[in-house]
């Protein structure tokens, strides 16, 4: 699954948290949290997965501490794919645009 969330839309975490559970289909009981989101990008989502941030200087500079803390997750969670030594087309895979 490709999923694209637009930065020109996100100006804060909660922002954020909109469209990352639409984009990728999150449960109804999705915390909008960095904690649920670390722990449903970990165990819940089905994958293969990419999530494009596209436009990601706008969130960037609306939300530069936020923005920080939202992408060391989505990387974290790529990392541990790969430590889990998923096969590469199944993976979580994260891209800034």
């Amino acid at each position: 699954m490709i999923a694209e969330i637009d930065g020109s839309r996100i100006r804060s975490e909660v922002d954020f948290h909109v469209a990352i559970a639409q984009a990728l289909r999150f449960p109804s009981y999705y915390g909008s949290n960095l904690d649920a989101l670390r722990d449903i990008l970990s165990a819940d989502i089905e994958r293969p997965v990419q999530l494009v941030w596209s436009n990601s200087t706008f969130s960037q500079s609306a939300m530069p501490l936020d923005f920080d803390r939202i992408v060391e997750i989505l990387r974290n969670v790529e990392r541990q794919d790969a430590e889990w030594n998923l096969p590469e087309e199944e993976r979580f895979k994260f891209e800034l645009r």
